[in-house]
């Protein structure tokens, strides 16, 4: 079965405070900030959960209590509905992890 890229800009007009790659790749990002390490790695395992049952990884980085997340479907060649879903999931954990603390 076959992913329908749909670009980063259709990606972002459904989404949030997102931005587009500015690296020339097809590609949406975003960097949240937590309160402390403990509140940011809790967040990058309850995606990576979701990540692993959904066969999409993001690609990420971490210091601290920041994550930077780079959403893009290798096998699309660009954004696609995969990574729109993924950001939803990752803006509504964020919301409960920074609730949590």
């Amino acid at each position: 079965m076959s992913i329908a890229k749909i670009g980063a800009a259709a990606a972002l007009s459904r989404l949030e405070d997102w931005r587009a790659n500015d690296e020339g790749r097809d590609a949406i990002e975003k960097e949240f900030k937590f309160k402390d390490f403990n509140a940011a790695f809790g967040f990058m395992t309850r995606v990576a959960l979701y990540a692993e049952r959904n066969d999409h990884h993001p690609e990420w980085f971490n210091v601290y209590n920041r994550v930077e997340v780079t959403l893009t479907t290798h096998d699309a060649g660009g954004v696609s509905d995969k990574d729109v879903a993924m950001a939803h999931f990752m803006d509504e954990t964020f919301r409960v992890v920074t609730a949590l603390n």
